[in-house]
């Protein structure tokens, strides 16, 4: 799975709006137009004014905010850092004027567009004008200082530096224990600069919570979900712990492999716990790139994406340098293998558009093609963190007046196609819900946003793959069956514990439980508790791991990732049962079925206009958050995965993490 860039987590909805889950906010030219509006006006008066003023002012946000993703520079993060400050004052503004309704009869749709405004931000900005400009210029500073990491080893004409997307394919590619150790190590130290302005980060977010009636910034993400705050712990603590034998059977699979690889000394860090940098991610979220090593039944069912895209690419490449004649110079070459780059990119992105048009969506608009980022550009720093964006708030439900766009650095993967068919799922979230009043104009909750997509992804069976020409025709076998829940578990399952993980650390950093001299070590003690993984060597407080992670220099909150998880699957298992599937969950594609299709078009163009349980119920038949469909899907996978685990002592002990300063180097 790949976790979708927030566009302004700096002021994006941690609950349900669109601003949640892709949208960017806007700014204009004037401090707090809405304190100008006659006080006669009533509530719904009121909303309807917002409404305006925020549409029209929000083009100018994310346009702030897409340069200063897209041309890293002093220049661009100056005007992204000002743009987001006029918007948290204008933001702070319509807060304070919407208090004086409290209380006053008003339409239904007034008063959750009243509630969602207050939820606008997942940064509260304090009052004080200049910490609101602190606030923001630390903001774009975190985000700009992620995308411009760099780690550098040697001297002179002997120094190699490399950025994250490097030092991941160094962990996806290789078995070499010490490179591995070296790449992960490199990337989290470009994060120790960061500690100290997180935590003034911290401060300021949490004073501007408290000036908004939440007892810190955490409860005020908590309080986004439809439900009381002090719920939502408890129930994810209930969907955790349904989840949570499946993901333990797959760690102790998981752990034997890397015994048998590494050797148990280097593979496991003292009570069963994985070493962090052998699982093929920097921050252990995705095992999918261990393939090769926990494959159950090699060549069964066969499914080489990677190498079926590398042979797609590879074919646009001998055209280009075909169309540079052979005599081309370097240059020619050059540019003839940027050309072949950027084509297959394209093709991967047309390919997973024809999903959703299958389904009876509309193209995706000429803009989108236009604007785009679809590979690393070569002469600029830029946030490769793959991300969808809704510029301008506009369309009328299909593309007309749209201005939607990704932004990626696509390579021939199967990580990088399924990653292509998430975002998709964020821009026709986007493109349905657009004709709704903008404070509607997001997802039910901040997890629907991210499961749209991913519901998509758990379509693309075998059989999709092969009715595209990707890969040869599936085999029918057990041994298929399990090989193929196998690489859904390595992304889907292997994610769960820290989509938990991370969003516990930074409540406890935001309600004082984890001080800032205990950064690190509660970041370790809860990824031992929930992942079963810890680092190879001691990391002390010098250290600051949580901000290697784009979402925490980022702001975005990261629990709905972990709702996502939960909702793909019930989402999918209606959209089979709309398309009158009947047979094994984990075998249905809806691809082409436009009954399917019309009743997910359906359920995101509601967005934010009711509470996610009455949405969740339109296309599932029940409002409550359930894991069963997910542990449905994975039965065959879990039954195998106890066999293989038979006589082992699965689990781990995840005692405290003291911080031990490391020697030096």
């Amino acid at each position: 799975m790949k976790q979708r860039h927030l566009l302004l987590a700096l002021a994006v909805s941690a609950s349900v709006l669109s601003l949640a889950a892709c949208k960017k906010e806007a700014a204009t030219d004037t401090a707090a137009p809405a304190a100008q509006a006659a006080p006669a006006e009533s509530a719904d008066q009121f909303v309807a004014r917002i409404n305006a003023e925020f549409k029209a002012m929000y083009p100018e946000m994310t346009s702030a905010q897409w340069l200063s993703s897209t041309y890293i520079n002093d220049d661009s993060a100056r005007v992204a850092a000002k743009a987001n400050e006029r918007w948290l004052t204008t933001l702070n503004g319509w807060i304070e004027q919407a208090g004086k309704y409290e209380g006053q009869p008003m339409s239904e749709d007034t008063r959750r567009a009243l509630h969602l405004l207050k939820l606008m931000t997942a940064m509260p900005a304090p009052r004080d004008p200049a910490k609101l400009a602190e606030l923001a210029a630390i903001a774009t500073k975190l985000e700009g200082d992620y995308g411009a990491g760099t780690y550098c080893t040697g001297e002179g004409d002997q120094q190699n530096c490399r950025q994250l997307g490097e030092l991941e394919q160094v962990l996806a590619r290789s078995h070499d224990y010490d490179k591995q150790l070296d790449a992960w190590q490199g990337w989290h130290s470009t994060a120790v600069a960061s500690r100290k302005p997180y935590q003034r980060f911290v401060e300021l977010v949490n004073e501007g919570a408290r000036e908004l009636g939440y007892a810190d910034a955490g409860q005020m993400w908590r309080s986004g979900y439809d439900m009381p705050a002090e719920q939502v712990g408890p129930e994810t603590d209930r969907l955790w712990e349904q989840v949570k034998p499946l993901y333990e059977q797959l760690h102790c699979y998981t752990r034997a492999k890397l015994d048998k690889e590494y050797g148990k000394d280097k593979a496991e860090v003292g009570g069963g716990l994985i070493a962090a940098h052998l699982t093929g991610n920097m921050w252990q979220q995705d095992w999918s790139n261990l393939w090769d090593q926990l494959q159950p039944y090699p060549g069964a069912g066969s499914l080489d994406i990677t190498a079926a895209l590398e042979k797609q690419h590879q074919g646009n490449l001998s055209a280009a340098l075909a169309k540079a004649s052979a005599n081309a110079d370097v240059a020619a070459r050059f540019k003839a293998q940027r050309e072949a780059e950027l084509a297959t990119a394209r093709q991967m992105t047309e390919r997973a558009q024809d999903f959703y048009v299958s389904l009876g969506m509309p193209k995706l608009p000429p803009s989108y093609w236009q604007n785009t980022q679809f590979i690393k550009p070569l002469d600029r720093n830029v946030v490769c963190h793959a991300s969808a964006w809704d510029m301008n708030m506009g369309g009328d439900g299909k593309d007309v007046g749209a201005d939607v766009r990704t932004k990626m650095c696509i390579t021939p993967t199967e990580e990088n196609f399924t990653t292509i068919y998430h975002e998709l799922g964020h821009i026709y979230y986007d493109l349905a819900y657009n004709p709704l009043p903008p404070l509607f104009q997001g997802g039910a909750n901040d997890g629907f946003h991210e499961a749209i997509g991913d519901t998509i992804v758990l379509a693309m069976t075998p059989q999709y793959l092969n009715s595209i020409g990707l890969v040869d025709k599936p085999q029918e076998s057990r041994e298929a069956t399990i090989n193929a829940q196998m690489r859904m578990a390595l992304s889907g399952v292997s994610f769960l514990p820290f989509g938990l993980m991370i969003d516990r650390w930074r409540w406890g950093v935001f309600d004082g439980s984890i001080k800032p001299e205990q950064y690190n070590q509660k970041w370790w003690e809860l990824k031992a508790q929930y992942q079963g993984v810890a680092p190879a060597g001691a990391r002390g407080e010098e250290f600051f791991d949580a901000g290697a992670k784009y979402h925490v220099p980022g702001n975005t909150p990261y629990l709905r990732y972990f709702l996502a998880r939960i909702l793909q699957y019930q989402f999918y298992k209606g959209l089979c049962d709309a398309a009158g599937y009947t047979g094994p969950l984990n075998q249905c594609t809806f691809y082409g079925n436009k009954e399917a299709g019309q009743k997910y078009w359906a359920m995101l163009s509601k967005g934010a206009s009711q509470p996610w349980q009455a949405t969740l119920k339109e296309l599932t038949g029940s409002e409550k958050l359930d894991a069963a469909p997910m542990l449905e899907y994975f039965a065959p996978l879990q039954e195998w995965l106890k066999q293989q685990n038979e006589g082992q002592m699965c689990g781990w002990q995840a005692g405290p993490v003291q911080p031990v300063k490391p020697a030096a180097p």
